[in-house]
């Protein structure tokens, strides 16, 4: 063979290669196409939720009722296997020192994390529950996230008045506000059927009727 005669045979050759990459390359693009801004913008999302997820408060205090929030709590929490602790927040004026025992409001806690406890255990959850005297609620609740390292806290709201731009609570706007990882406020929906007491002993929960 002649140094002319391997030429076309080189070039037949380049050429074949070329059509080889060129199929490879459109089966690849067929079977992965570009993601949408979409679909990028929900992948990270769903790495965000994996992250927050690891730890939850629900918050509770005379001012904040967050037994509607529950089912969704410790549903988040059975899906992403995060810790959940419930915390009544006991707001102790200044003319009592912190530490003092106040009774009425101590048994008023223990009722509503009863409650909270039965809800988490109708999702199979395991729950702590806690209750906290301090000076302020949002105080209160803050140090406690950042003593449990909690990343995500969640408290039920009920707005003061009828209308829709009445205010959710100080409290409420003092956790937004500074707290160091994610909250959730949830406002009860007018027509949403949360809780059902069966007995003065043993609150009956209903679950699955939360509508917002």
């Amino acid at each position: 063979m002649t140094p002319g005669d391997s030429q076309p045979h080189l070039i037949g050759l380049l050429l074949g290669l070329f059509v080889v990459v060129a199929i490879a390359s459109t089966v690849y693009w067929m079977l992965h196409p570009p993601t949408t801004v979409a679909e990028r913008a929900a992948r990270e999302t769903e790495r965000d939720i994996e992250d927050i997820v690891g730890s939850i408060i629900v918050v509770f205090s005379s001012d904040i009722h967050s037994e509607h929030m529950m089912a969704l709590a410790a549903r988040l929490a059975q899906k992403e296997r995060a810790q959940l602790l419930a915390a009544y927040i006991i707001e102790v004026p200044l003319t009592l020192p912190v530490g003092a025992e106040m009774e009425v409001e101590r048994r008023a806690a223990l009722g509503v994390l009863a409650t909270a406890e039965a809800i988490a255990r109708q999702r199979n959850v395991e729950i702590e529950t806690e209750v906290i005297p301090a000076r302020q609620v949002s105080q209160g609740v803050l140090d406690l996230a950042k003593k449990r390292d909690a990343h995500l806290i969640v408290v039920g709201a009920y707005r003061e008045g009828k209308y829709s731009g009445a205010p959710l609570g100080r409290a409420i706007e003092q956790i937004a506000a500074n707290a160091a990882c994610d909250v959730i406020i949830g406002v009860q929906g007018h027509k949403g059927k949360i809780l059902a007491q069966k007995s003065p002993s043993m609150p009956k929960v209903n679950v699955e009727e939360v509508t917002y």
